[in-house]
């Protein structure tokens, strides 16, 4: 058990029935390693039994982030996504906490939503933007995918077309698209975010709980199938990470290079090209290699942003099995 005074990754507090839960690591765009993801599932399960918290608001630490998924600076660095409390990198249990805990959940999106922190504000019951906020999936990119809640939901949220855009292509769009796609409800000025959050929590703290938990039950059970689907298609991106196909596109991420997957039949033809030269040294391992249009090497096109290093736009959820101090490793990649 984690308690609130042990909390080194988010911040919880509660003010006037409105619990704000934090992701507290600016430094590294509030990215997911497995002591984050614990400390969040404990921190909603707080604001679930507690009687004196009537709305939870979840946002990011800083200006430049939300949550830009999981820790790929951690995964490079240790193998994995660090210790857990039970081994296990638990993200499917804290998607299925937000739609479970019967208050309001609401996204307050101040920065970079991107990979599983995309799939994170959507699941949450509402969401509120900064006007700098950038949404976004890269899994298709780096080798990596959420087909559960980040697909399947997130149709029903924006639409098939829409979904299918957003996976398909992997882009960014600013807080107007968003607020236009219907992937927001509002979009506000930065200062203005999480004062305009906790007024949506004050009025939903003068609502009848049981109406409200109810309602959100109601919602939920519409698509509550969709949990059988997170579970098979995290077992298949399970399987999935070992691959070569999986394993390169990882690889290039962690070293900021552009990636191409060219699919021959069941051969995987990968391009690596340098950002900055635009080509890159012969490798053995490369079926081919060209130099790659200008457009495909901006920091847009590749996924990644200028000041990270690499650490944000993340892949986009799954990895629910990491074992953690030794053995295999299961499921890696959010």
């Amino acid at each position: 058990m984690i308690k609130i005074s042990e909390f080194t990754d988010i911040t919880y507090t509660v003010t006037d029935q409105v619990a704000v839960i934090t992701i507290n690591r600016p430094d590294r765009y509030n990215a997911l390693r497995g002591r984050t993801v614990d400390e969040l599932i404990y921190a909603f399960r707080y604001a679930y039994v507690d009687k004196g918290v009537a709305a939870i608001i979840l946002t990011g630490a800083g200006t430049k982030a939300f949550c830009s998924g999981g820790d790929q600076k951690e995964r490079n660095e240790t193998g994995g996504y660090g210790e857990t409390e039970m081994g296990m990198f638990e993200i499917e249990r804290l998607h299925r906490v937000i739609r479970e805990v019967p208050k309001p959940v609401i996204a307050a999106v101040n920065g970079f939503a991107i990979g599983g922190g995309h799939v994170l504000h959507v699941l949450c019951d509402v969401s509120l933007a900064a006007s700098t906020a950038k949404f976004g999936q890269v899994g298709p990119r780096v080798g990596s995918f959420d087909a559960g809640f980040g697909t399947a939901y997130l149709a029903r949220v924006v639409g098939e077309k829409r979904a299918r855009e957003i996976w398909f292509f992997c882009d960014q769009y600013d807080a107007e698209t968003a607020e236009r796609w219907g992937l927001v409800n509002q979009v506000v000025e930065p200062d203005e975010l999480l004062p305009l959050a906790m007024q949506w929590g004050r009025k939903a703290a003068a609502l009848s709980p049981t109406a409200l938990k109810t309602i959100k039950h109601s919602f939920n059970a519409d698509t509550d199938h969709i949990v059988g689907i997170q579970s098979l298609a995290f077992d298949v991106l399970d399987l999935f990470v070992d691959t070569e196909e999986a394993q390169e596109g990882g690889q290039a991420f962690i070293e900021n290079d552009p990636l191409i997957f060219h699919h021959l039949g069941r051969r995987i033809c990968s391009l690596h090209i340098s950002i900055t030269s635009g080509s890159s040294p012969p490798s053995p391992h490369l079926t081919h290699q060209r130099r790659l249009p200008a457009k495909f090497r901006s920091h847009r096109y590749t996924g990644y942003l200028p000041e990270s290093g690499g650490a944000p736009n993340l892949g986009p959820g799954g990895g629910r099995r990491t074992v953690m101090g030794g053995g295999s490793r299961r499921g890696n990649r959010l």
